[in-house]
């Protein structure tokens, strides 16, 4: 008997110590992608690893010992994301393994992750090749709302057309150490899709999968051992969060956004890049969550009200990452997540030209010379450049093409800390002619040090904010009705309705009383004037800016109030450019660098006798002379048309200071109230905001891209450059 009770608590203790720590030391996500190695039959592969770990983010120290094939991917834009909270990073790293392989991986002191993985060797029969195992594309941390069932699809990919299938991993098989298999999570594994009930309590869970790839056989066929020709492991995480809203709430993604498993092929060198739109009635978007390769660009990041668009760039260089690179990408709110997406970038291979050839860079132009003889079967008459309008010319010995570095169709490209110039020679046949000769795709790339160019970084040559917008400041005002500098659109005004539409209205947002009240406009007694220590009912909140420049439109997307400074508890007044009830109404004036609100005081929070008022606010200029800056509430709103067609500024966080919500005996026409940077006229003590630029946590990265840099002829001689040249042939993945 007491044999049997010590038995029960060794194992209630061994319990605990296995289930409590492993939550702690769970990673957010995990893919290895594998390549197995010719040069031992395929026995050893290289794994290339992408982990999601914890904040505080952990080092890569230990992940390579001294002798070890193995490489750590530092990058100088890590990927990072704040939801859920607290936040998590990216770590990625490559090391040539056993292609049977299992080990327990440590990342720092919070991050301890178990991998298994079956990578053959197996050889094809149908190539005599080694077989390559599925590629998985990561997803940043998956969020789900409680009572909202969700679908998520897994990206994947096999170079070899492999049908690729999901399943759990299996404890008894050595996959994973302590992997629960929840009854909230069903997997389809044909279609790779995980589906969550809605069925589970608020908290984070982990999900343990393996990827497997299976020899195609017709759905008819009777074949019965079609068994996976190899297994790499897929690990995710899944907060579920408390809600308050729709599940058909969650951002979308629309416009120029690629589709789901979009292919994009690479030459050396070649810049390749693609914008994501999305749009979100509810909240507006906190972040683009992105797990990618080394060294992607994610720049241009605007959240204007419902829309948020980011793009995103790659530039392909001197590599040893794999063949395929997964980008999967999803858009944060502060209590929604939209589907997650993946885009995969294909290196395409190059074959080695033949001796002989010879690229030179000059300081104007680079010239290219390429034995004819090497190009057979090849009509030397379909060739050219990116531009038609530069000469390729060719005898019967060789091809020779004079290349200017400014004209011919040359891109420009930062590579690391590299500046390149690019350009391809390549078969162009009319869009009628069928053929089955093979063209030629020939990269050409002259390549500057970053030692001469100063460690170039990726921007985009856009004018600043101060060169589009000139030098303005952004200020919040209080007025009653019929004072102040808009006195001529307050007086007798024209009213305009901006509540949120229903659809994306929240249900806590929805009573009665919020919409059954409307705007007094009448503050004065029947004496003609406010009486001492009454409320003021109605005020006008004015967002004013002095930007000289006559296109320019403000754009306001939020404003909150609250009782304190320190806006510790605050209520919403307008979100996502919408005016939560109908007691807030925009005045329409012709100051479009300029926004009037009447607030209706007696349908608002603040019960105290001051207020303070919080805006986000931007300045915009509409690019095309038809074009206007985005109407935030409006039904309908194109994001791909509206963020791209315009340029905004950073978005701003502006405050007021004190607003006086009682009548008296020192009120003076116009409410007042203090702000951080005030002026102040003697005799009277009406002080007013001059410059607000606090910038708002979320605005756009000051990091912007470019894909034209300024040439640096004279650092150009002499350089040696790494050419290609692609057969093109039939490629599979």
């Amino acid at each position: 008997m007491l044999d049997t009770f010590k038995l029960g608590i060794l194992l209630l203790s061994l319990t605990l110590v296995l289930l409590g720590p492993a939550c702690q030391a769970s990673s957010l996500g995990l893919t290895v992608n594998v390549v197995p190695l010719d040069i031992d039959g395929g026995n050893t592969v290289r794994a290339y690893f992408s982990a999601i770990a914890p904040i505080p983010c952990p080092t890569l120290s230990g992940l390579c010992a001294e002798g070890e094939d193995c490489q750590v991917y530092t990058t100088s834009s890590p990927f990072t994301g704040t939801k859920p909270n607290p936040g998590w990073c990216v770590r990625q790293w490559q090391k040539t393994v056993p292609s049977n392989y299992n080990a327990t991986i440590t990342l720092g002191s919070n991050t301890e992750f178990y991998v298994s993985m079956k990578a053959g060797p197996h050889l094809r029969a149908n190539s005599g090749r080694l077989n390559r195992p599925a590629f998985v594309g990561l997803p940043p941390p998956l969020r789900a709302r409680v009572n909202c069932p969700h679908d998520f699809h897994l990206s994947v990919k096999d170079l070899d057309g492999d049908r690729v299938r999901c399943r759990f991993a299996q404890p008894d098989q050595g996959e994973c150490l302590n992997c629960t298999q929840h009854s909230f999570i069903e997997l389809d594994e044909e279609k790779c899709m995980l589906t969550f009930t809605g069925k589970a309590p608020a908290g984070q869970y982990f999900l343990y999968l393996m990827a497997e790839d299976r020899i195609p056989v017709p759905k008819k066929s009777h074949i019965t051992d079609n068994k996976p020709l190899s297994s790499v492991p897929v690990q995710l995480s899944l907060t579920v969060e408390e809600s308050t809203s729709s599940c058909s709430d969650e951002p979308v993604a629309t416009g120029a956004t690629p589709k789901e498993d979009s292919m994009l092929f690479v030459l050396p060198y070649q810049e390749v890049q693609f914008t994501t739109d999305f749009m979100s009635q509810l909240e507006s978007v906190l972040e683009v969550a992105v797990v990618g390769p080394p060294e992607l660009f994610r720049v241009g990041f605007k959240s204007i009200g419902p829309l948020a668009t980011m793009t995103m760039a790659w530039v392909r260089s001197e590599n040893n990452l794999a063949r395929l690179l997964p980008i999967c990408f999803a858009v944060n709110t502060m209590s929604l997540q939209s589907e997650p997406r993946c885009v995969w970038l294909y290196q395409r291979e190059m074959r080695k030209l033949p001796a002989g050839t010879e690229l030179t860079c000059e300081k104007t132009e680079m010239t290219l010379v390429l034995p004819v003889t090497s190009l057979s079967n090849i009509n030397l008459a379909e060739l050219q450049l990116n531009s038609p309008t530069c000469p390729v010319t060719y005898n019967n010995t060789h091809l020779t093409a004079h290349i200017s570095l400014t004209g011919c169709g040359t891109k420009t490209v930062s590579s690391g800390s590299e500046l390149v110039y690019t350009n391809t020679l390549q078969s162009v046949r009319p869009y009628t002619m069928v053929s089955r000769q093979p063209s030629l795709v020939l990269p050409l790339a002259c390549r500057i040090p970053g030692a001469q160019v100063k460690g170039l970084q990726y921007n985009v040559s856009m004018p600043t904010e101060k060169e589009t917008f000139g030098e303005f400041s952004i200020w919040i005002e209080f007025d009653l009705p019929g004072e102040g500098p808009l006195r001529e659109y307050t007086g007798i005004p024209t009213l305009r309705s901006i509540q949120m539409p229903p659809g994306r209205l929240r249900r806590e947002a929805e009573s009665p009383s919020d919409n059954s009240k409307s705007i007094s406009t009448n503050t004065s007694t029947s004496t003609g004037g406010p009486r001492i220590g009454s409320r003021i009912e109605t005020l006008d909140l004015l967002v004013l800016s002095n930007c000289s420049i006559a296109q320019a439109e403000m754009v306001v997307s939020s404003c909150i109030e609250s009782e304190t400074a320190d806006f510790a508890k605050s209520y919403p007044l307008l979100e996502q450019g919408c005016a939560t009830s109908n007691s807030t109404l925009e005045i329409v004036t012709r100051q479009s660098n300029s926004k009037v609100y009447r607030l209706d005081l007696s349908s608002m929070k603040a019960e105290g006798s001051t207020m303070y008022v919080q805006c986000t606010v931007n300045l915009c200029i509409a690019t095309g002379p038809s074009q206007t800056c985005p109407d935030l509430c409006t039904r309908s709103i194109n994001p791909s048309s509206l963020l791209v067609g315009s340029v905004f500024t950073t978005a701003y966080t502006v405050r007021s200071g004190p607003v006086r919500l009682v009548v008296t005996p020192t009120t003076p026409a116009t409410a007042t109230f203090t702000t951080t940077t005030t002026t102040t006229t003697a005799p009277t003590t009406t002080t007013k905001t001059t410059t607000v630029t606090v910038p708002n946590t979320t605005a756009a990265h000051s990091t912007t891209t470019s894909h034209s840099l300024e040439q640096a002829s004279a650092m150009a001689a002499g350089v040696i450059l790494t050419i290609s040249i692609f057969l093109q042939n039939i490629v599979l993945y």
